[in-house]
């Protein structure tokens, strides 16, 4: 015999509202804006900040070390971010990254650019380069923990979707829009606003969960960011995940290098024509990061990845070479092209939401990699446009587009494995019900899930 849901039973599950059906979480519905807000502020500077420095004196070398060391902290900290954030927690990882930012922002405006000392600015813009990945990724890794499992696609599109306009379209526009009246040096002094805003949206309105835990020693701290590193050899698709999300990156840091230079040099663009093109490619980016997600809940995430980021990125890298070299410097064309591009590299988006699954135990060290992968493709995009030079540009086109073929089929071997061994046994590292790779049915009533605490 069935029997009906007893009515008391129907209103203590109201139906989701609308944030949640798109993955977000109300406790952590504002700080997609605090992360939105920072990254305005952080690349502020992006596109202005190099000739403005050599204005002031630094020769071109000077400010290519200045960006070197700037990215080789970033890749460390990229990493550090989810590795702190499983031993602190994500609140304190980025309210950590929040201080260090405005701290050397202040140190770099003021002691290093308008004393006009180098050494200075080498040192404080190295060492802000941790503030923006404790605080971004921090988040990244506080939604992993927090979303359900079926909602993750959805809600890591959200999250690169705030982050991108921040930092690759806001931040453009306000720059340019700002500079003409005020000047460079006022504008730099803006984008601490802007990052100001985000952290206290993350102070005042952005809610942690309480969890009664024991505070962690020195010692099991340190453990388990190394844990961020070792656990490529416990889960080694982890591993292959993070090699993945390298990929992803890849052709655009290349690109950045020697495409500009090519387009209006040797194609025959003028530099504002590129700059349409190249802007317009990272708005379609943009619509990409929150695209992919809807996408990943219809066709599935693994296949988003490969097929439509994995073939899409092989496709559209070539496609940026050849059709200029088959029909010129034709606008539309090439434009149409690198919409396509922008919206294949944003199909690796779902990654974010693989990776968590593939170790639900140890879901911010999984992160830790995922973004380590990310930092390291700054390096190895600029790596592969050194090839130019020995190889010539038709060539590296096609290295770089093979890799995506590389890239396609390991992202084949992230399918969600089947539970690991006795995992119904480690009640004290079981994630919340509903959060991401979570089982209800094996957690413990009032279990306080190790490596899950939100500070």
């Amino acid at each position: 015999m069935t029997t009906s849901p007893h009515p008391a039973a129907e209103a203590a599950a109201p139906r989701p509202g609308f944030l949640e059906r798109q993955g977000i979480v109300r406790p952590l519905a504002f700080g997609f804006l605090a992360v939105m807000l920072f990254m305005v502020g952080d690349g502020i500077e992006v596109g202005f900040l190099s000739p403005y420095l050599e204005s002031r004196g630094l020769s071109g070398s000077e400010v290519t070390l200045l960006w070197t060391v700037y990215g080789f902290v970033v890749a460390v900290a990229a990493w550090l971010s989810g590795a702190l954030a499983e031993a602190w927690g994500p609140r304190r990882v980025m309210l950590l990254g929040l201080g260090i930012w405005a701290v050397f922002e202040v140190l770099f405006l003021t002691v290093g650019v308008a004393a006009g000392n180098y050494p200075v600015m080498l040192l404080t813009f190295g060492i802000r380069g941790l503030g923006y990945p404790f605080f971004a990724y921090g988040f990244l890794v506080w939604i992993a923990m927090e979303t359900p499992g079926d909602k993750l696609s959805r809600a890591v599109s959200w999250y690169w979707f705030a982050s991108t306009m921040g930092l690759g379209v806001i931040s453009s526009y306000f720059a340019g829009a700002v500079i003409p009246v005020i000047g460079e040096m006022a504008t730099l002094w803006l984008s601490l606003a802007f990052v100001a805003a985000g952290g206290c949206l993350i102070v005042f309105l952005v809610r942690a969960r309480v969890v009664t835990k024991p505070p962690e020693t020195t010692k099991e701290s340190v453990a388990k960011m190394f844990n961020a590193l070792t656990i490529v050899k416990t889960h080694p698709r982890v591993g292959i995940g993070g090699v993945v999300r390298l990929i992803n990156t890849l052709s655009f840091y290349a690109f950045v290098v020697f495409l500009t230079t090519h387009m209006v040099n040797e194609v025959g663009f003028s530099t504002a024509q590129w700059q349409t093109i190249w802007g317009t490619m990272l708005l379609a980016n943009v619509v990409a990061n929150l695209l992919s997600g809807y996408v990943a809940d219809w066709i599935g995430s693994v296949n988003t990845v490969a097929w439509v980021g994995g073939l899409g990125c092989c496709v559209t890298v070539l496609a940026l070479f050849y059709v200029p070299e088959a029909v010129g410097p034709n606008f539309g064309l090439t434009l149409t092209v690198a919409i396509f591009y922008g919206l294949a590299l944003g199909a690796f988006v779902p990654l974010s939401a693989i990776m968590p699954l593939l170790a639900p135990r140890h879901i911010a060290s999984a992160v830790a990699i995922l973004n380590l992968g990310a930092g390291l493709s700054q390096f190895a995009g600029s790596a592969m446009a050194g090839l130019v030079g020995p190889l010539g540009i038709e060539a590296t086109v096609w290295v770089i587009a093979s890799i995506y073929l590389l890239g396609l089929g390991l992202t084949f071997c992230l399918r969600q494995p089947a539970p690991e061994p006795g995992a119904e046994a480690e009640s004290s590292v079981v994630p919340r019900p509903g959060a991401a790779g979570a089982n209800p049915a094996t957690e413990p009533v009032g279990a306080a899930p190790a490596g899950r605490s939100v500070r």
